[in-house]
């Protein structure tokens, strides 16, 4: 079997819209909900911010770019900082998304040392890759060097035993409802060492 890469997985979910960037926030929208929710109208508001009620009227409206002096004087009169002018707010990022995915319906992507199944393959900006990973591999002779890529990692066996092999540390068997965390950028490598092949659930950061 020809060997593929073994980051294949990672590359996949951030190709698949992990990484989409966020929509720019509009300035004008975010002062005046910031206004409203202080209960200002926007003749207080203005006179909170030292700014004329037509400036601020104007950039409620879009009609106008302020200056970073307009902006201070903005965000003092909103009680924000600066950049929380620029910054949705976390009621705002709400959207009560959800993935189920039934057992067998994962995203299959295999390799010559794991079966991979990626989970909630449907939502895109995930901040976290779930894939369930049957591991083949029986040696570290059968991978083409480390496995290393951005962010961290968190291992869970499922079934069977297998031993975590680590760039810095000494491998670790681990038996069924064992987990481990670590550093994905340190060079790791998983191979099963029970008669069966082992199933675990592995969970990838993609910040």
């Amino acid at each position: 079997m020809t060997q593929r890469d073994p980051k294949a997985i990672i590359r996949i979910a951030r190709e698949t819209g992990a990484e989409e960037q966020a929509e720019p926030l509009d300035l004008s929208s975010r002062v005046r909900e910031l206004r409203k929710a202080r209960g200002l109208t926007l003749e207080q508001a203005a006179q909170q911010a030292g700014l004329a009620r037509s400036t601020l009227s104007k950039i409620e409206n879009g009609q106008m770019s302020p200056t970073y002096e307009a902006l201070k004087k903005l965000a003092t009169g909103l009680d924000v900082s600066v950049p929380q002018l620029f910054t949705p707010p976390v009621k705002d990022q709400v959207n009560g998304r959800m993935s189920v995915t039934r057992s067998g319906e994962g995203a299959a992507h295999a390799t010559a040392t794991y079966e991979h199944e990626l989970l909630a393959n449907a939502l895109v900006k995930k901040q976290m890759l779930p894939y369930r990973a049957r591991v083949r591999a029986r040696s570290m002779e059968e991978f083409d060097g480390w496995v290393r890529h951005d962010g961290e990692e968190f291992l869970y066996v499922l079934t069977g035993v297998v031993r975590l092999y680590t760039e810095f540390y000494e491998p670790v068997e681990m038996r069924r409802g064992d987990s481990a965390y670590y550093d994905a950028t340190m060079g790791h490598n998983v191979v099963s060492v029970s008669d069966e092949d082992a199933l675990i659930l592995w969970v990838t950061s993609l910040t």
